[in-house]
């Protein structure tokens, strides 16, 4: 690729092709579906237990609620704006401050590398249990690294997405989640596990629910995120306007409803200290309800339900970095391309090498979900405060509009839960902190380097900051 000159003038909207329009409401649903299940309830529902005890179905369904609230926002963005999907894009239109649209694209980059470093350790863990191979921390930590690594191997030779392969992907995730139900209900049906389990608080020392509650929603939160990638396929659905609000809701509710009956199957199985204990608590599940299901099945199942997350976040992450460079908001050496291989080899090798750090320094899979949970909720504020500065934004086509006192509700929930008085654990504020301090020393960086060689920054544009944000 060749760089575009600073004073290039932008090509008019009318002369670009448009894509295809080949996204049914069914095809669609599915995609947002796959974008949605993932690594958060299969690595995360036991810490959930820790932290709430046998209602580890309310801080889910809690965290369903913001992110529904954030959907309406998304959902009139997108059908505002079909061109310019993106929560950096939709920054910069409503702010116009350079500075806080590479903030928010920086930290959805963020956001993608730690959701990819907690699929590595749930990875590492379900093989370890899998194939009987008793790894302890050091012994995951390492197979994590190791597994990054093909992951950064893959990236670099180049992977082609499409839809049909997510259909695939997304039956695979939804088969496992399944399972899960299946003997749960089975379970409860001969009697077996102990249903009185879902209306159980854990009992703490003032005797209060709502702060637990909201500690383990900060965890949860981290299931629900996915939805607001499938606003990169408003131009490529039939008919968006129309569509696209109804099948992205009903994609929330479905993946919404599968979490509280898998939450509801596991705490009726396994109790929830024993649901806290590890990385794989899902496989404790099956191990309870049926013992003579082949463990391994399942452990294959939710290994590759995690490592596509994995593929598709650091793939996300690297593009956003070859992007940002590209608009001149990096280094122009992380904008390079490999001659061959056609791919941007070192962005992909610096995405890569934050991954090695978190999974090596940060570790434990709540700290790293938690944190991607941190950043999106900060992400999700801004879009919905967004959405109320540009509705001085005229445009000349319908389009769908939220209730205004959805994404009011929704900006000062999303806030609240990313404060320090929920519980959440000071790591992942110093996790959080350090990234986007990297990307503040590279932001000063390229201003620097910019001015030297009387580069000017364009406006941001779709190739740039439009790649969407991490998927579950």
């Amino acid at each position: 690729m060749t760089d575009i000159p600073a004073n290039a003038a932008p090509q008019s909207s009318s002369a670009e092709p448009s894509l295809h329009r080949v996204m049914g409401p069914w095809l669609l649903l599915l995609f947002i579906v796959g974008d949605i299940l993932g690594t958060g309830i299969y690595a995360l529902t036991g810490q959930v237990a820790k932290q709430v005890g046998g209602v580890v179905w309310l801080p889910f369904l809690v965290a369903f609620v913001v992110a529904l609230m954030t959907a309406f926002s998304y959902l009139e963005l997108v059908t505002k704006y079909p061109k310019a999907a993106g929560a950096a894009l939709y920054t910069h239109k409503a702010f116009g401050i350079h500075f806080i649209t590479f903030i928010v694209a920086f930290a959805v980059m963020c956001s993608g590398i730690t959701s990819a470093s907690t699929a590595s350790r749930a990875f590492a863990a379900n093989m370890s249990h899998a194939m009987g191979l008793n790894l302890t921390g050091f012994g995951i930590s390492i197979t994590g690294l190791a597994f990054m690594a093909i992951v950064a191997a893959v990236n670099f030779r180049g992977v082609g997405e499409s839809v049909k392969a997510n259909v695939v992907l997304t039956c695979v995730e939804l088969t496992g989640l399944l399972i899960i139900i299946a003997i749960g209900l089975w379970a409860i049906g001969l009697g077996q596990g102990d249903v009185s389990r879902v209306v159980q608080f854990r009992s703490i020392p003032d005797g209060g629910i709502f702060w637990p509650v909201i500690a383990a929603t900060t965890l949860a939160f981290f299931a629900m995120v996915g939805f607001e990638d499938s606003v990169n396929m408003a131009e490529e659905c039939k008919d968006p306007t129309r569509h696209f609000p109804k099948v992205l809701l009903a994609g929330l509710v479905i993946t919404g409803v599968i979490y509280v009956l898998v939450s509801i199957s596991a705490i009726t199985l396994v109790a929830p200290e024993q649901l806290g204990e590890g990385e794989t608590p899902l496989l404790k599940v099956v191990q309870q309800g049926a013992p003579n299901f082949p463990i391994w099945i399942f452990g294959f199942i939710t290994m590759f339900a995690v490592a596509n997350s994995a593929l598709i976040n650091m793939l996300m992450a690297s593009r956003l970095v070859y992007g940002m460079s590209r608009e001149h908001v990096l280094p122009p050496s992380l904008g390079k391309v490999h001659r061959t291989r056609r791919t941007p080899y070192v962005a992909i090798g610096f995405t890569t090498l934050l991954a090695f750090a978190l999974i090596t320094f940060v570790g434990e899979v709540p700290a790293l979900g938690g944190t991607t949970a941190l950043l999106l909720l900060c992400v999700f504020t801004v879009v919905n405060v967004a959405v109320l500065v540009l509705r001085r934004d005229p445009v000349d086509h319908q389009h769908f509009r939220t209730p205004t006192l959805l994404p009011i509700l929704g900006a000062v929930f999303c806030a609240f839960l990313a404060g320090p008085w929920t519980g959440r654990d000071p790591v992942q504020y110093r996790v959080a902190g350090v990234l986007i301090g990297i990307g503040i020393v590279l932001w000063i960086v390229t201003i620097m380097v910019n001015r030297r060689t009387g580069v000017k920054r364009m406006e941001p544009d779709m190739e740039g900051l439009g790649h969407g944000g991490p998927v579950n």
